[in-house]
């Protein structure tokens, strides 16, 4: 499948599938802590050698190794979300497919990797995992780190708000919430699991 727009699978069965994206797309993977965005890169940067992956947990444990022990995260987060910011527009520059771990629920975020996308002339897809919170939370537990209780309920307010405007969305009632997305994938735990691999490069039509 090649995403235009807002395309929702959540709830749709069926057999394991591809998802096909331009030679020089930046894909954002959004979702909970624990909804399975670190599985879904993993998978899909495995069959897609060529697409780098920027992930903000690498960064961290970056900035933490050369950080003294007793020095908690909170005092260099500033420095590592800077560091993050760096390298997503050293990543995006550089040029080739481009995958990119996020919690989604930073709309400010959203636009200013597309507009440094577009200064390539490269354009931004979204990726929006919708598992719930009960999955999320379980998913925490399974992979033994967990985000805390504030921040896990601020990225939930935030993908709530977002996930209700694309509803509306689609329902016809609204414009969308995400003008800055070429293409705005939903998936659900289900449709997660058969999304097996993301292809970049001509699809069909061009090919």
């Amino acid at each position: 499948m090649e995403p235009r727009g807002l395309v929702d699978l959540r709830g749709e069965d069926g057999a394991p599938f591809a998802v096909h994206y331009p030679a020089d797309a930046v894909v954002m993977v959004s979702g909970l802590p624990g909804s399975g965005k670190s599985t879904l890169l993993r998978r899909w940067s495995a069959r897609a050698p060529r697409a780098a992956t920027v992930d903000p947990r690498a960064v961290h444990e970056a900035c933490a190794a050369v950080m003294p022990e007793r020095l908690p995260y909170p005092v260099y987060r500033p420095w590592a979300r800077l560091e993050h910011l760096r390298l997503l527009r050293r990543s995006v520059r550089r040029g080739g497919p481009l995958l990119v771990h996020d919690c989604g629920s930073r709309a400010w975020m959203r636009r200013w990797l597309a507009r440094e996308a577009a200064r390539q002339g490269r354009d931004l897809h979204l990726v929006l995992l919708d598992v719930g919170e009960a999955a999320a939370l379980a998913g925490q537990r399974e992979r033994g780190r967990s985000a805390s209780r504030r921040v896990f309920a601020r990225h939930g307010r935030g993908l709530g708000r977002l996930l209700a405007a694309l509803t509306a969305h689609a329902r016809g009632h609204a414009a969308t919430p995400v003008p800055e997305a070429v293409s705005v994938l939903l998936l659900d735990g289900a449709s997660r699991s058969r999304a097996a691999e993301a292809r970049f490069g001509p699809g069909p039509a061009e090919g």
